[in-house]
């Protein structure tokens, strides 16, 4: 089953940590971005393209109702999900058709039904309209953007505030965090070895015990060995092996 991708939108940090934090248990809920304002809301789902919302409805300049009516002109609407402490909203949230209204503090079990609930509805919506996987990653190169095949790129690494990816090639430079160019490749077969590369799991050969419970990696037409950090060999290995 495919992941479900978060955007979490709270003025306060401390309400969008919990979230964050009680959103863990469910495998399926990835949190791909947080706002602390309604226009840094808009920006984020134009960004990440979440599947869900949880939206705050109390916050300065513009509020979570605002937002919620901004954001039905998108491409891809994301299901919301107000998240308050104002009991007094329900009725108006309803009406910009959230799918659920959540009161803090959050209570455990009543997330975990909304989270079936976002189960449920985003399935029948897969159901009936299937995903389409876009083929190409696009790179801004000068004043043009070139598209590459994903299958042509061996590995992706941040150097200082550059994030370098290595085509078969050539080697491109975005200034897009790594952690976004990650999320863009998630449906093809990328995997983070270390806290700064990711790494095309079809040009992988051959692994080579290092030092401290690190690996070396090698990929096929690359020259550098590649650091695969403790804390990822086992993960990689069972994506790797039969």
């Amino acid at each position: 089953m495919t992941d479900i991708r978060v955007l979490i939108v709270d003025d306060e940090r401390f309400s969008r940590e919990e979230l964050s934090f009680l959103l863990q248990p469910f495998e399926r809920m990835k949190v791909v971005g947080e706002a602390a304002s309604g226009d840094e809301a808009i920006v984020a789902a134009l960004k990440y393209q979440p599947d869900v919302m949880f939206l705050d409805v109390e916050m300065p300049k513009m509020d979570g109702l605002a937002v919620a009516a901004a954001i039905k002109d998108l491409k891809k609407v994301p299901e919301i999900v107000f998240a308050t402490a104002y009991p007094d909203f329900a009725v108006e949230a309803f009406r910009h058709q959230a799918l659920d209204y959540l009161l803090k503090p959050f209570d455990e079990d009543q997330l975990a039904e909304t989270i079936k609930r976002i189960e449920k509805k985003l399935q029948l919506q897969e159901d009936h309209h299937p995903v389409t996987v876009p083929s190409k990653f696009a790179v801004e190169v000068d004043d043009t953007i070139e598209y590459l095949n994903p299958s042509d790129i061996l590995y992706v690494y941040r150097e200082d505030r550059t994030t370098k990816i290595v085509g078969r090639t050539a080697v491109y430079e975005t200034n897009d965090p790594l952690k976004d160019v990650e999320e863009r490749l998630q449906p093809f077969s990328f995997f983070r070895i270390h806290k700064s590369y990711l790494v095309n799991l079809d040009y992988i050969y051959r692994l080579t015990p290092w030092f401290n419970g690190a690996w070396q990696l090698e990929l096929r037409g690359a020259e550098e060995k590649l650091s695969v950090s403790r804390n990822y060999v086992k993960d990689l290995r069972r994506k790797l092996e039969l």
